[in-house]
């Protein structure tokens, strides 16, 4: 696999040797806006909001993507995903409030959390979100007393673990028995008849979610078994009815060079025949299919830049390279040994050396890429990190008082800022002295 095509669809090396991210040079964003920057390519996250749409709604009509904000989000992705006609799914009042922001259709968001405030819940009652997926059972009490006084009757989905080993990092599996996410299985009985008997909460199906980068398929369509025949197990104890089923997100994307994950076209044909299949088993009809994927929509449409600022060797052991950014505006290295590609933007096709690429902040873990080959690299080099779009920025912060990076759009050549360069007044605005 060539590393461009790690890269946002349609990403070119021009005749100076350019790295060329939808149309426009990545050097000349650097210099515009300074680095770290953080670049969207706006024509990949719309193919891929189509590419969801398409394949399910090809296999399962009655479908809904839902994009799961946590892999990212700010008022200008808000906007292009209300455009693209998918849903939210979202986790806080934050990301709930960045959706109103932009008038987001509130039917066509859903409302998760393992722990969500009275505040939260209050909001989505007064604003109308169209599900809120209930986790626990003194969420649902909350709830129903909640929806009580507001005089409304919720629609919700109760989050069940099916108990799926989805074979990824510890850390990002959630459907296993041993999770703090949902109801776990010998319990989620209690919970539909509990539900079931409370005059403001409606429950209308069923969520599952089991974890995060999955490259493989096997996982969802015995999560689906599983949470299917515990349907018909329902419907049979207590005329429980299955109007739909979110089968959460999870799927994979390309970091670096290797076996691709796979398809969305493959992922929504592994999960339609396991519906359709374990569905008709258990006598059930089918429900409709709410599918929340996050890192697959956005994670490619996303490049890192950043300025080579230092480079030291150290013989017969390693020559560091140091950019401008690191561990504050993308942890993942650091937190889940994730791996990264990149290229020099300023001169892509060269005579490589190994180097390891180092952040600029206090700790030794903050490597962002370690043993890379990469051009010779000298102090003002730009290095382009792809893959960069799903979970650096929402897991940022201000560690050593760092900016939080400037954010921008490009399509056909142009760029848009989304998100001004943070200044060192912005750091201090809250403070009371």
């Amino acid at each position: 696999m060539d590393t461009i095509s790690l890269f946002p669809h349609g990403t070119q090396v021009d005749d100076r040797n350019h790295l060329v991210i939808g149309g426009c040079d990545a050097v000349a964003l650097a210099r515009e806006f300074g680095t770290p920057l953080y670049v969207f390519d706006e024509a990949t996250l719309r193919a891929k909001c189509s590419e969801y749409r398409r394949e399910f709604a090809a296999r399962h009509p009655d479908s809904l993507i839902i994009y799961a904000c946590k892999a990212f989000i700010n008022r200008a992705l808000a906007q292009i995903l209300k455009e693209e006609q998918l849903g939210l799914d979202v986790v806080s009042g934050g990301e709930l409030w960045i959706g109103r922001s932009v008038d987001f259709p509130m039917d066509r968001v859903y409302l998760h959390g393992n722990n969500k405030s009275e505040e939260e819940l209050r909001l989505a009652l007064q604003w109308g979100v169209g599900r809120v997926v209930v986790d626990n059972f003194d969420e649902l009490s909350l709830l129903a007393g909640l929806a009580e006084k507001a005089g409304c009757r919720q629609e919700v989905l109760l989050r069940v673990s099916p108990g799926v080993d989805p074979h990824t990092h510890a850390y990002i599996s959630t459907g296993v028995v041993d999770s703090k996410f949902g109801f776990p299985m010998p319990l989620a009985g209690d919970a539909v008849e509990r539900s079931m008997a409370l005059p403001h909460i409606d429950p209308v199906g069923l969520h599952f979610h089991i974890g995060s980068q999955i490259a493989e398929l096997e996982p969802y369509g015995e999560a689906v078994r599983i949470v299917l025949q515990f349907a018909a197990e329902m419907n049979a104890r207590y005329g429980f009815v299955l109007s739909e089923l979110n089968v959460g997100g999870g799927l994979a994307i390309s970091y670096v060079h290797g076996a691709p994950p796979p398809t969305v076209g493959e992922f929504a044909e592994a999960v339609v025949h396991s519906v359709l299949k374990h569905a008709a088993d258990g006598g059930l009809a089918c429900p409709r299919l709410v599918v929340e994927p996050g890192r697959s929509v956005v994670g490619q449409a996303g490049v890192a830049l950043y300025t080579v600022g230092s480079v030291k060797v150290i013989p017969g052991v390693r020559k560091y390279v140091s950019i401008d950014g690191g561990m504050a505006d993308n942890i993942r290295p650091a937190l889940y040994q994730a791996r990264y590609q990149a290229v020099a933007a300023n001169k892509v096709h060269g005579e490589s050396e190994r180097v390891t690429v180092a952040g600029r902040f206090c700790e030794s873990g903050d490597v962002l890429i370690s043993d890379i080959d990469l051009p010779r690299l000298e102090p003002g080099d730009v290095v382009a990190v792809p893959c960069c779009g799903a979970y650096c920025l929402p897991m940022g912060s201000n560690y050593n008082a760092a900016l939080a990076p400037a954010i921008v759009m490009v399509a056909d050549g142009k760029a848009r800022l989304a998100r001004r360069r943070e200044t060192y007044e912005d750091l201090t605005r809250l403070d009371i002295v």
